[in-house]
């Protein structure tokens, strides 16, 4: 009797290990795919946001730089072109949007860099030039709004740049603030956060840039970060850390802030998410589009997407939302 309880024992828990192998973890982050961008396949775009609308405007289709302007309805899942940029078509120039309008500037018409400036007004879908840029004509700068003031720097004249303008709109003025902290940088990123903005990733001299920056406009200053590659041996944060890459995305959602696609000697496609509180960065759900480079990004307050962008010579025109809080289901 004795042998026999202890073989149903041996049984039962053999039985609820096997219970708990097949038991898989659920994994959060889902990428969906929505309505394509319904103008020509492109990279090289820029993008801006206002409220709840996303805006996609110019870029390069293979053949030729565009000026055509793109608005997504995101409730409706469907696009309207809107009055055509009236300035040089170009590649790699730089958006942002701020107090209600959208403004586009800089970039590459081919043959030169660019240092216009333009001022989107959505109320009545029309373009305003404004005061050129204050600094070298360019391309592959980062720009942003913030405090009712624009921000645009770094990117590459003929030489890799790390200086920083302030632009007011109020008085069409541009005024040069303090340079940016640490490396120069080509086809950077950069976001807002909490009254903050932050400069990461891009490229210098051959070489990925992998010290991270935030700037606080109540003092104009720069605050360096963690670095975003693994530089601490004595510690285990940023053992998996493979951020640095050109051409990254920065897709925002409510409060949260995730970094995909790109580039660093290869097409990138892996995403993470920055943790402000502590300055760290998580791994989540890999975008699930084909992997690819210079594409943009639009974001809601609460929805953010990806859209176009370059594999080699192939150029995209599909669009994919990203759900992180959703149990990730393999394919779109």
């Amino acid at each position: 009797m004795k042998g026999k309880i202890i073989l149903m024992a041996s049984v039962f828990l053999f039985a609820m290990g096997m219970v708990g192998c097949d038991k898989e973890e659920i994994k959060y982050g889902d990428w969906i795919k929505r309505s394509d961008f319904e103008g020509v396949a492109r990279s090289d775009a820029s993008s801006f946001s206002i409220g709840e609308t996303g805006y996609v405007i110019g870029g390069y289709d293979g053949r030729d730089r565009l000026t055509d302007l793109w608005e997504y309805n995101v409730e409706q899942d469907y696009w309207t072109q809107k009055a055509a940029f009236p300035g040089t078509g170009r590649t790699t120039a730089t958006a942002f949007s701020l107090d209600g309008k959208g403004y586009y500037g800089t970039g590459f018409d081919g043959n030169n860099y660019l240092n216009d400036f333009w001022e989107y007004d959505p109320a009545s879908n029309t373009w305003t030039q404004k005061a050129d840029f204050g600094g070298s004509a360019r391309s592959g700068a980062v720009s942003f709004g913030l405090d009712s003031k624009g921000y645009l720097g770094t990117g590459y004249d003929g030489n890799f740049l790390k200086d920083m303008w302030q632009y007011d709109p109020l008085s069409d003025t541009w005024n040069q603030t303090v340079s940016a902290g640490g490396s120069k940088r080509n086809n950077a990123t950069a976001f807002v956060y909490g009254g903050k903005a932050y400069l990461v990733c891009g490229i210098n001299n051959a070489s990925y840039i992998t010290d991270f920056w935030s700037f606080d406009p109540s003092t104009q200053g720069w605050t360096q970060l963690r670095d975003i590659a693994n530089k601490n041996p004595d510690e285990d944060y940023d053992d998996d850390y493979a951020i640095a890459r050109s051409h990254a995305l920065i897709v925002n959602i409510g409060n949260r802030i995730f970094l995909t696609c790109g580039e660093s000697g290869s097409i990138r496609s892996d995403t993470w998410e920055y943790l402000p509180d502590v300055d760290l960065w998580e791994a989540t759900t890999s975008f699930e589009g084909t992997a690819r480079t210079a594409a943009v990004s639009i974001h809601t307050s609460t929805r953010g997407f990806v859209l176009t962008g370059r594999s080699s010579t192939y150029r995209f025109d599909d669009m994919f939302e990203f759900l992180p809080d959703e149990e990730y289901v393999s394919g779109f």
